[in-house]
């Protein structure tokens, strides 16, 4: 038998996880059988992955149809499809989940974007996800906002995993970093179990590069040219650099001690914007074992077809990375305005993904209620 990148990939010890999900992919088996072939052990979803679910064929006319002769709302019918979905895909996923203790089978639901700067509505929005989807094996994504910093910990006190999403800046991930680790310190007074206790960081990497090659494309000089699609890479690396550290530390010693397991880097984002560049870019240059890689479909079947992977490729790199940023600053390319920017988009784009998936679910719920 031919050993595939994907199995390599897994060989290196890192998690491949699927960033998508829909009622189609659970219903026809595509799902799993990404998971028998191309080493699929989990599952991320965002409001545009449900606005493209659902607002893509007729896969949930049946379930609006049935929701609205119930009487429900707009908010009710789009929080039970989407925790539906997740709870099945949970469902899917409980053999991985079970034979790596916890550690993948995971399946992440976000909360309302819109609760992005209400700390006490994402701590409200968490609890209430994590009851509805009632599975082991579910993450509550969570974003890194300054005020989900706050949300995060009160979350894991609470004995709930989670994924904290929308990461771009070093200075955010180490705070990131600190809320997780607040968290298990919390829920270890609380009483519950560390071991049973998961959260992954998600850390932003394609449009890094998107905005900072845009500004690289104005400067317009060779040198700059040559730092086109380095700098996406490089952060991300750098902040595998801040996980070596930050979870080898006295404080972390002894939550360790007593069952917590480390909060892994995820890497998110990783279909490649340019085509200039390598389609597997995001991939085999973020190899290290304990990172999770989570996949848009077309970048899972590059990396299946060709992807060369050659092992560990982030140890040894964070001086280059160091370079790659600093050349950046001295070109005036400024990071903390990049990840400033960075971030509020991607919020915005949620928020807007998640209107948008309301004003189509409410047109369905009126056509179905007008039908009956």
């Amino acid at each position: 038998m031919t050993t595939t990148p994907t199995q390599l990939l897994s060989d290196a010890g890192v998690s491949i996880w699927l960033d998508d999900l829909s009622r189609e992919r659970l219903s026809s088996g595509s799902l799993q059988k990404l998971i028998e072939e191309k080493n699929v052990v989990g599952v991320t979803t965002n409001p545009s992955i449900f606005h493209a679910a659902i607002t893509s064929g007729h896969y949930y006319d049946a379930k609006i149809a049935e929701l609205a002769a119930q009487g429900a709302s707009l908010d009710e019918t789009i929080f039970e499809i989407t925790t539906t979905d997740v709870a099945d895909a949970c469902d899917l996923f409980a053999p991985v989940a079970a034979a790596s203790n916890g550690v993948d089978g995971r399946v992440s639901i976000e909360v309302d974007p819109r609760l992005a700067w209400d700390t006490a509505g994402t701590i409200a929005e968490a609890k209430h996800l994590h009851s509805r989807v009632n599975r082991d094996n579910v993450h509550i994504k969570i974003p890194a906002t300054l005020e989900g910093l706050a949300a995060i910990t009160a979350t894991l006190a609470e004995g709930i995993s989670v994924n904290v999403t929308l990461i771009f800046s070093l200075e955010r991930y180490r705070a990131v970093i600190n809320a997780f680790q607040n968290g298990l310190e919390q829920a270890k007074e609380n009483g519950h179990d560390l071991s049973t206790i998961h959260s992954v960081a998600s850390f932003f990497v394609s449009r890094v590069d998107t905005e900072i090659d845009k500004r690289l494309d104005a400067l317009g000089t060779e040198e700059a040219k040559a730092l086109k699609g380095k700098a996406g890479v490089a952060n991300a690396r750098l902040a595998f650099q801040v996980y070596e550290e930050l979870f080898s530390t006295e404080r972390w010693a002894v939550l360790a001690e007593a069952g917590a397991r480390p909060q892994r880097p995820l890497w998110a984002s990783t279909g490649v914007k340019d085509p200039a560049y390598p389609d597997t870019l995001y991939v085999t240059e973020l190899a290290a074992a304990g990172v999770v890689n989570t996949m848009p479909e077309k970048t899972l079947e590059a990396t299946f077809d060709h992807g060369v992977v050659t092992g560990d490729t982030i140890s040894g790199t964070y001086a280059e990375a160091n370079q790659t940023l600093n050349a950046l600053e001295g070109l005036g390319v400024s990071y903390n305005d990049v990840v400033a920017l960075l971030e509020s988009e991607g919020l915005e784009k949620f928020v807007a993904s998640w209107k948008e998936l309301l004003g189509d679910v409410e047109g369905a719920l009126a056509a179905a209620r007008k039908a009956s």
